[in-house]
């Protein structure tokens, strides 16, 4: 079956590629018995492609279970997962079978696989690494042959770093990926799948079909959507409810788009908080800064050392690599020297007392890097951001912070 039959057999809409992309993997890996984790944002679509893989799958004809990792209690999980025996837990008032007995010879589908405690991770890498497991309450070994596919909308990088889940399991689960892009890199998907879920709306609530005037079409298109696919058929709904006029102008449609702007982006609420894109580009600044400081430092040591007298171990932690003191005390024997550094200059006047500081402050740096990359590429926010380690959206957020606008 090719990815177009797939598409229309499970109502998937759009030709990105890689949407295409990941219908393909899907199907591909379907026939096999490896284990699937499907990674995107919230609202992507993520629940339709484990489908896929078990109606292409020798296990078509066995169960098909999926559960919302999420949804479920802390002290309940392990219970809904592995079963529980009778007694073994206050309200426990007979045994009951988990999803992974239940789904035995089938498929079970863990969404939000991200949200389960660290205990649970430990009981689920053993069912896949030997399909056994234990009821609550209980000691006997019990078996299943259950395939797995997850899916999450969680950063693993950030989660494994932080020992939110373990990177054995992450393994496991990891042995085919599949990724799900998000809506605001579907560009050319957006206005066909508004168009379809208006017609679903038009018919469902026996109206006219809504139609978008070009003006409104281009900031549909060019919005952010953080919720996604989701999001957008909630605003198609929205708007084929109230609004009584089915053309649909770019006033009538922001009215539905929260936080939009004039970068075609929302604005955070909390200017503060940083995402992954801006931590990342805040270490890189320091990490220049640092190497520059440490290089000041290095050429002060040099100075020091050929023309300054016997310097106390006091004095020669300030200047260490730990120092926290921009000060650097030479001894009074010595109050001043001349000296020539090919950097410094000729013949400088090294004072008692030196003074380093950073010329910089890093919000400085960072506006100083953003201009440098808007010059390079002439204006392009695209390359500009991709030059800086950046997201667009960061790229966005920061021209309109420093009003580099022009």
């Amino acid at each position: 079956m090719n990815t177009q039959d797939l598409k229309q057999k499970y109502g998937i809409i759009g030709n990105n590629i890689l949407l295409e992309r990941a219908i393909d993997v899907a199907y591909q890996v379907a026939p096999t018995d490896l284990n699937v984790l499907i990674n995107g944002e919230s609202g992507t679509g993520k629940e339709v492609f484990p489908q896929i893989v078990h109606q292409y799958s020798a296990r078509k004809h066995g169960p098909y279970i999926a559960v919302n990792c999420g949804a479920i209690p802390e002290g309940t999980i392990d219970s809904e997962l592995f079963g529980h025996e009778k007694g073994s837990f206050t309200g426990a008032h007979e045994a009951r079978k988990g999803y992974f007995e239940v789904a035995n010879g089938g498929t079970i589908f863990l969404d939000e696989v991200g949200e389960l405690p660290l205990a649970t991770q430990a009981r689920l890498l053993r069912v896949l690494e030997s399909g056994e497991y234990l009821r609550v309450g209980s000691s006997k070994v019990h078996k299943t042959d259950v395939r797995v596919v997850a899916a999450t909308n969680i950063n693993f990088n950030r989660a494994l770093d932080q020992q939110k889940f373990r990177t054995d399991l992450y393994y496991r689960l990891n042995t085919i990926p599949i990724y799900l892009p998000p809506l605001r890199d579907r560009k050319e998907d957006i206005h066909l799948l508004f168009r379809k879920f208006a017609a679903d709306f038009a018919t469902r609530y026996r109206m006219p079909v809504l139609r978008l005037t070009p003006d409104a079409e281009e900031i549909l298109v060019n919005y952010y959507w953080p919720g996604n696919i989701r999001q957008l058929k909630n605003i198609a709904e929205q708007i084929s409810i109230i609004e009584k006029n089915r053309e649909i102008n770019a006033e009538a449609l922001l009215k539905y788009l929260p936080q939009y702007n004039s970068s075609n982006v929302p604005s955070l609420s909390n200017q503060s908080a940083l995402d992954t894109n801006d931590k990342e580009l805040f270490l890189k600044i320091i990490r220049d800064t640092r190497t520059e400081l440490n290089e000041l430092k290095q050429i002060v040591y040099t100075i020091i050392q050929g023309k300054a007298a016997v310097i106390s171990q006091e004095e020669s932690n300030i200047i260490s690599d730990n120092y926290t003191d921009r000060n650097i005390v030479v001894p009074t024997a010595k109050p001043s020297i001349n000296i020539h550094h090919p950097i410094l200059g000729a013949k400088n006047t090294l004072p008692q007392t030196i003074e380093v500081e950073e010329s910089l402050s890093l919000q400085d740096k960072e506006k100083d890097m953003i201009k440098k990359a808007l010059l390079k590429y002439k204006g392009k926010r695209k390359n500009a951001a991709k030059e800086l380690g950046i997201s667009e959206r960061t790229l966005y957020r920061k021209i309109n912070e420093y009003h580099l606008e022009d």
